[in-house]
């Protein structure tokens, strides 16, 4: 069993893949610990998977390629890729590296000395770390949605959104098997039921880059995020969230 397991979920990164391996390996072969880094290709029609298997050979066989079923969005992915890990402790990161691995310590160690469950990045806590800014007006819909998020869940975290979060793998294999939202709607989902069961929660600050190439609309994409996490309380409402009721349900569909 690795001690680290990586996911980054991937649709049409060609462009950027090839470099996020590099880094992330590099760091990787610096550690003293094992390792596996997970792609997961979400329907990709670009030369994505060519470009992650260029790596195979410098990755010594700590590189897994995931399919997904087509095109099912990011949540899927993740979810795909987290409950396929084999990691005792399973990061997962988005395929720009907008936060550098410099920081993958920092949501790391504090699971593997056992003092938390869940470690994710945050943006919001200490701006000073923010390197490349999005938009105003970006952030702006940012930090609006953040408090929507606040009344549709309770949760009181600065920042839910930031695409770097670490679990502990039982902590991963019992949140995201009843994650249910598939698409960027699913972060404050995770979270929630990661609170809602007893894990323990680490909120920290990390350097991140906007990066351009974005695939998401700056408008329609944080409505969409709204109206997932708008599902949250109900889903919570009728027992999605809970374990047995979730497996049951599983079994029939």
């Amino acid at each position: 069993m690795p001690h680290l397991s990586i996911v980054i979920p991937a649709y049409n990164e060609e462009n950027r893949i090839g470099w996020t391996l590099k880094e992330t390996f590099s760091y990787l072969d610096k550690q003293n610990y094992t390792s596996e880094v997970i792609v997961v290709n979400d329907g990709s029609t670009d030369r994505t998977v060519e470009t992650a298997r260029n790596f195979e050979s410098q990755a010594t066989g700590r590189l897994r390629l995931i399919e997904n079923p087509g095109n099912r969005g990011k949540g899927y992915s993740v979810r795909n890729g987290m409950l396929q890990a084999a990691g005792e402790i399973i990061l997962f990161f988005d395929a720009d590296l907008a936060t550098p691995t410099s920081e993958i310590v920092k949501v790391v160690e504090p699971i593997a000395g056992g003092r938390y469950d869940v470690v994710f990045g945050s943006r919001a806590i200490d701006r000073s770390l923010i390197g490349t800014h999005q938009s105003p007006a970006r952030e702006i819909i940012g930090r609006a949605g953040n408090l929507i998020q606040f009344a549709f869940t309770g949760l009181r975290f600065k920042d839910t959104q930031c695409g770097f979060k670490a679990f502990r793998k039982e902590a991963a294999q019992a949140v995201f098997k009843l994650q249910r939202i598939d698409g960027f709607g699913f972060d404050p989902e995770i979270l929630f039921i990661a609170k809602k069961q007893g894990w323990r929660l680490l909120e920290t600050p990390v350097r991140w880059n906007h990066v351009e190439g974005s695939k998401l609309n700056p408008i329609l994409s944080p409505i969409k995020v709204l109206m997932e996490v708008s599902t949250i309380g109900w889903n919570n409402l009728i027992g999605k969230y809970d374990s047995v009721k979730a497996e049951e349900s599983a079994d029939t569909t």
